[in-house]
């Protein structure tokens, strides 16, 4: 099971995290998690992003909250066995931004 992080860890990480932004969209920590929103050129873009994100999830097995209107993901990363962020948040997060 995954450890929460204190909150020293989650705003170092998100430092390092947001380190990797290229989209200028910065992740946030929003109560017990992370959030971002991703805006893409288009739908199927969109969509085609999830779909490699959710390959990813189910490897780590560790499975965001999204939501998807158009070109735009919304995403909540948190790790519910921890009650909070987790480092398996972080590493969610730095695949989504990789590919995005």
């Amino acid at each position: 099971m995954a450890e929460k992080l204190s909150p020293q860890e989650v705003e170092s990480k998100v430092d390092t995290l947001n380190a990797l932004v290229t989209d200028g969209a910065h992740w946030v920590v929003d109560g017990d998690a992370l959030r971002k929103s991703f805006k893409f050129k288009s739908f199927i873009r969109a969509f085609g992003w999830m779909s490699q994100m959710a390959i990813w999830a189910e490897k780590l097995n560790h499975h965001p909250e999204w939501y998807n209107v158009y070109n735009k993901v919304d995403v909540r990363l948190t790790t519910h066995d921890a009650d909070g962020i987790s480092e398996l948040d972080f590493m969610l997060a730095e695949k989504m931004e990789k590919f995005s």
